[in-house]
């Protein structure tokens, strides 16, 4: 299955700076990892005029709870607000052989 996946980040004030880098390293990793299991698809910076950075990413999982557990294992998990959207085909989709207009 495949879901979009809203991410926002709030970095809770006070943190220090080193620990912030040191999360964001360890993301990276893990989000090399979910593209190398076939997880993670695509991620894109949403923009923001105010407020905390939002991420959208395309991911692939067996079920919603499967992608539950991978997100929650995340090093910025703590720091998140998780929108997920279960994805349907669509029988117009270009990419799975429909019609194009």
């Amino acid at each position: 299955m495949e879901f979009l996946v809203e991410l926002e980040i709030n970095v809770p004030l006070g943190t220090p700076e080193s620990e912030v880098a040191d999360r964001q390293k360890a993301e990276a990793v893990a989000a090399a990892k979910l593209v190398d299991d076939g997880h993670l698809v695509r991620l894109w910076k949403l923009p923001v005029t105010y407020g905390d950075p939002k991420v959208l990413g395309l991911y692939r999982a067996e079920s919603e709870t499967e992608l539950d557990a991978l997100l929650s294992a995340l090093p910025l998990a703590q720091w998140m607000r998780i929108t997920i959207t279960a994805l349907a085909p669509h029988p117009n989709d270009p990419a799975q052989g429909g019609p194009v207009a």
